[in-house]
């Protein structure tokens, strides 16, 4: 299994590496990063869980709503100027929340923060993995998401110690400093690319919009399609629940007596988790498809939520953090995958902005949602049975879904 990996990494060393910088790089502007400061955020401006969650909300929804116009542009600007762009964004965003002195000021920072770390240089990397790869499109997201998994292992506990040492706004300005000069390394590692782009327009030629024996579907052929709107509870699934659980590790702490610390201590077990099935997943996509390997992707997210609340032994966080890794893993893969699959990738890059304008949306969802319900005597074991419950029914939808035959 890893043999097959360590060839075609050999193979594609530079691109393989773009694509995990970037979503390494992303983590400034993920949730699991984030959430690690809330407690100071909150106290610093005098928010309840529910203030703070909505103040999140809001400035994700306006994310999400942008990448609708600015994601597209992955299909019409080169490469290297997007990722030029999304990073220099992320920087300024960085050194904004850094300077926030009011709540909102805060708001314009979150915005900032999700739209080029969550939202665009995610989109970059992992929109990147699935257009220029066809045969390898597993391994390839695979290999890039994994920077996903190395960045909720290093960084949530780094930016702890970091905050402690520092503040939590002076974090920020570090980052956004490392974030400005990994900018040359990306590029760097893009050298070549003008080649690669073109061999791809060949590709496209010689299929003349066909892929995998499929039209090349536009964003308003897939918004046509009832086959789209089964699958979507299932895709958005992960970003809702996952962001709400990142974002108050306090409060799930204090519900289980548990340190924060030892909640975000134990984050590299669900990254190795989340990493293993990330290559699994990616080698069996390869072999069979992502139409086979996704369907119950979230049943192990549904068990840990489950499992949580059986006690409140620390260890049990171990169960959990390894569940919650399994779904996640598949997810990175297997959705984008999918959407190459089911609809082709000649504009993918549209596509994939809409999907992951819709994962932004959700993902406000979750911090409001439990915020608002921790603000109204709600306990933790309430709001992590009513996820559970709505990924049983999202997979329910996704079998659906995905045994419908396409418009």
């Amino acid at each position: 299994m890893l043999i097959d990996y360590w060839r075609f990494a050999r193979a594609n060393p530079r691109f393989l590496g773009f694509g995990f910088f970037l979503t390494f790089l992303s983590s400034a502007g993920q949730t699991y990063f984030i959430g690690v400061f809330g407690s100071e955020i909150q106290t610093d401006f005098g928010l309840d869980p529910g203030s703070w969650g909505r103040i999140y909300m809001f400035g994700t929804l306006a994310s999400a709503f942008l990448l609708n116009w600015s994601g597209p542009l992955i299909d019409r600007l080169d490469l290297r100027w997007f990722s030029a762009i999304c990073l220099t964004g992320l920087s300024a965003a960085c050194l904004i929340m850094g300077s926030v002195t009011t709540p909102v000021l805060l708001i314009v920072a979150v915005f900032m923060l999700r739209h080029f770390g969550q939202g665009l240089t995610s989109h970059a990397a992992i929109t990147s993995m699935a257009r220029y790869y066809d045969e390898d499109r597993g391994k390839a997201i695979a290999m890039a998401a994994i920077g996903y998994s190395f960045g909720e292992a290093l960084l949530p506990v780094a930016g702890l110690y970091a905050a402690q040492i520092w503040g939590w706004q002076e974090t920020f300005y570090v980052i956004s400093g490392a974030v400005i000069l990994s900018t040359i390394v990306v590029l760097w590692l893009l050298r070549g690319h003008d080649r690669r782009h073109a061999e791809h327009g060949v590709y496209l030629d010689q299929q003349s919009t066909q892929a995998e024996g499929k039209e090349s579907y536009t964003r308003k052929q897939v918004l046509s399609e009832v086959r789209f709107y089964f699958i979507l509870p299932a895709f958005i699934a992960p970003a809702l629940i996952g962001t709400a659980l990142f974002f108050f590790p306090f409060e799930i702490a204090k519900a289980k007596n548990w340190t924060t610390l030892w909640l975000t201590g134990n984050y590299w077990l669900y990254s190795i988790a989340s990493v293993s099935s990330t290559i699994y997943s990616g080698l069996l996509i390869d072999r069979f498809s992502a139409r086979q390997v996704v369907p119950y992707f979230l049943l192990p997210l549904a068990l840990g939520l489950v499992v949580i609340n059986l006690s409140d032994h620390p260890y049990i966080v171990w169960a959990y953090m390894l569940l919650m890794g399994v779904s996640t893993g598949v997810y990175f893969t297997g959705l984008s995958a999918l959407w190459a699959e089911l609809y082709g990738p000649k504009n993918l890059g549209s596509i994939k902005s809409m999907t992951n304008a819709v994962m932004v949306f959700s993902s406000s969802l979750g911090p409001a949602f439990m915020g608002s319900m921790l603000q109204w005597g709600f306990g933790f074991t309430a709001i992590s049975l009513i996820f559970a419950a709505f990924c049983v029914v999202a997979t329910i939808a996704l079998i659906y879904g995905l045994r419908m035959p396409s418009n």
